[in-house]
């Protein structure tokens, strides 16, 4: 064969990468179709899957082959699997949770997690970042559900979360010294000082983490009495930014009080964090530095409702659920209003894994679009993951996560918590 052949042949493998490769496809007619980009839904469609592929979008239900799959969801609104920007999967908070700590081991974590994944994807969410965990167990779980080993999301893991010492992401919080609560540094996620700062990500890196999350302020369900006091200091968390861009992460900030905000933003994090006592002039600089704001208002509002049961909570912990989950549905609302950069998370881990889809609900009452909160966790949050040329809108040649609710949620928005048909990567978890 001349050389000319071999270039012409080699030329035209590479312009059938969509094309069906078997007879065989499978057939999705959908009623209606959210595809992520389009400011109106799509009527009768029918969407064409091939090798895990979207190999077409076709107007009206095409009559199916003999071989072909036909899946019907006429009377359904077909839209790209949802991703949530925050979530928690090696726990979810209830009574026991502060002696969990101390009873379950990694083994335990891990098999927790592989449940509260599979009831994450059955929720509709195909892609999630995981914001903190314990035992490396999410980095563990994450090559597992890349194997095939086991089902659920694809993950984006941070590991083990950054703090100062003492800090909300500090693990030996609560502990009496002679469990030598005081030695723990860098390795276990707690820093000091730049130089700690950045040898923490460093670990996080050798520890397989996809990101960064630092604690930029006290949090809620620490045990330790502040919830919103700045934890690390600017030139701290410039550290850590600085050398995760070494390194290729994103840096996500948690952050309930404006100060320890302030100073995220100006060190250059990526996301701002549940941002409940966000202010008029964080606002601002986060539309100057583009940061992004992820709100979890479903794990404010439930830290709050459990916040008047007694005992729920450790008493130090009580207070700061009473205070700090009602305010912020309303920072969301004003932040959607004054322009700053929203992505869809819940913080699911604290509320129950399966529940994320409450979250469309609070935004939507608080004043954003139904298809603006759809987006959010679609091709929104697909382009800030850098993944949006394979994912995050229903097009051709896109990656086949695509999940359906009944009726059309663009006037039920509640319709979002009634997932019934999830595929991911062409593969069907569930149907009608």
């Amino acid at each position: 064969m001349s050389k000319f052949m071999t270039a012409v042949l080699a030329a035209a493998m590479t312009m059938i990468v969509y094309a069906p490769t078997s007879e065989a496809a499978t057939l999705i007619h959908a009623g209606r179709v959210i595809d992520g980009v389009s400011r109106e839904s799509l009527r009768e469609r029918t969407i064409v899957i091939d090798q895990g592929r979207i190999t077409s979008i076709e107007s009206g239900f095409r009559k199916p082959s003999p071989s072909d799959t036909l899946i019907d969801l006429r009377k359904s609104t077909v839209m790209p699997g949802l991703m949530d920007m925050h979530v928690h999967l090696t726990s979810q908070q209830s009574r026991s949770s502060e002696l969990d700590r101390f009873k379950k081991d990694a083994p335990d974590v891990a098999i927790d997690s592989v449940m509260f994944a599979e009831r994450t994807l059955m929720a509709g969410f195909t892609t999630v970042r995981d914001l903190g965990d314990s035992f490396r167990a999410s980095i563990a779980l994450r090559n597992a559900i890349n194997a095939g080993k086991v089902p659920g999301p694809r993950v984006f893991a941070a590991g083990k979360s950054i703090a100062t010492t003492g800090g909300h992401a500090d693990p030996t919080n609560g502990w009496a010294a002679y469990l030598n609560g005081n030695d723990v540094g860098p390795l276990q996620g707690v820093v000091n000082g730049p130089e700690e700062a950045a040898q923490a990500v460093r670990q996080r890196y050798k520890d397989g983490s996809d990101l960064i999350k630092i604690t930029a302020t006290g949090g809620v369900l620490s045990i330790a009495k502040n919830g919103l006091n700045p934890q690390f200091t600017e030139e701290e968390i410039r550290a850590v930014v600085i050398t995760a861009r070494d390194y290729g992460f994103k840096v996500a900030a948690h952050a309930h009080g404006a100060e320890g905000m302030k100073r995220a933003v100006r060190a250059g994090v990526d996301t701002i964090e549940h941002g409940t006592f966000m202010d008029d002039e964080t606002m601002a600089l986060m539309r100057e530095r583009g940061t992004w704001y992820v709100p979890t208002i479903t794990a404010g509002r439930w830290v709050y409702e459990r916040s008047k049961e007694e005992g729920f909570f450790p008493s130090v912990v009580r207070p700061k659920a009473a205070m700090v989950g009602p305010q912020i549905q309303g920072t969301f609302a004003r932040a959607y209003k004054a322009g700053v950069k929203i992505l869809f998370g819940t913080d699911t881990g604290v509320s129950a894994h399966g529940d994320n889809a409450r979250e469309f609900a609070r935004m939507v009452e608080a004043g954003m679009p139904a298809m603006e909160a759809i987006q959010s966790a679609t091709s929104v949050t697909a382009k800030f993951l850098d993944i949006d040329d394979r994912l995050g809108s229903v097009s051709v040649g896109k990656i086949a996560d695509l999940i359906a609710v009944p009726g059309d949620p663009l006037v039920d928005i509640t319709a979002m918590q009634r997932v019934h048909f999830v595929m991911k990567e062409g593969v069907v978890y569930r149907q009608p």
